[in-house]
């Protein structure tokens, strides 16, 4: 189901970028390592598919680079030196090894038409999967964890097969409009994000809203939603203190992986 992506490889995309942070210095370290523990406890929580699926982030300090994890390797092994650094146009300035070819054309087009999206994760992860396979809108905001995605999700009706190409790419990118959470039908999911910590706790989130969503539906009972004006405000309470929740979020997961597999850091 994956496809590598023909690529070139150097670090000359660095030239002519007076002022930037090092791509071997800390602070683009230490983005490696969050990018990390985000696939390393992805696949803890089932939501690796074989060597598929794949998360970007871009690098800080820069509007034109973005780390992303490399062709043939599945999540529970990565570590953040494994991860590539790549440019718009397909050159992979940072690593050894390619992206897989949806991962290129996929993110590539969604972080330079969406500046906002400092990080993208796509995932099949199970139930958010399996609720892009049924008719109408696939969360219903009828638990509280749902409300955490009241009025951040769109969906993308339109099922084109593998992103093999640019075309697929920007239809996607023009599909998300305001969202943060694309359902991409028959598909997955993608989560968008200003940092590696915000994306990760949406897709941790979301995998559980979907979760408890397909268990009331297995009762065979009619699902009530909350009422639109207690799920707006509910919302606006949730994304108040979103951003800190989800630095500590990952920080408690990234300790976790400290104690039990700390090679993730390598």
């Amino acid at each position: 189901m994956a496809h590598a992506f023909g690529t070139t490889s150097g670090d000359t995309a660095t030239q002519d970028r007076p002022n930037r942070p090092d791509l071997d210095g800390e602070e683009v370290t230490q983005a490696r390592v969050e990018l990390a523990a985000c696939f390393r406890y992805a696949a803890r929580l089932g939501m690796q598919e074989g060597i598929c699926n794949h998360f970007s982030l871009m690098v800080p300090g820069y509007d034109d680079l973005f780390l992303v994890n490399p062709y043939g390797k599945a999540f529970a092994e990565l570590t953040a030196s494994d991860l590539l650094i790549c440019d718009f146009d397909g050159n992979v300035v940072s690593g050894s090894g390619t992206p897989e070819a949806t991962a290129f054309y996929i993110h590539a087009r969604l972080h330079k038409a969406l500046p906002r999206a400092r990080a993208a994760f796509h995932t099949h992860m199970p139930y958010a999967t399996a609720l892009t396979m049924t008719e109408g809108d696939p969360l219903i905001f009828a638990g509280q964890t749902a409300l955490k995605f009241y009025g951040r999700t769109v969906v993308d009706e339109n099922y084109n097969g593998l992103a093999l190409d640019e075309r697929e790419g920007d239809r996607i990118a023009a599909a998300v409009g305001e969202a943060d959470i694309v359902f991409m039908k028959h598909h997955g999911v993608m989560v968008l994000a200003g940092s590696a910590a915000e994306a990760w706790d949406d897709l941790y989130y979301l995998e559980r809203a979907c979760e408890v969503q397909c268990l009331a539906l297995s009762t065979g009972r009619r699902i009530v939603p909350v009422a639109p004006e207690i799920a707006k405000a509910t919302a606006r309470q949730m994304r108040d203190e979103d951003a800190e929740s989800a630095r500590l979020h990952l920080a408690s997961n990234m300790r976790i992986l400290d104690q039990e597999e700390p090679l993730y850091r390598s």
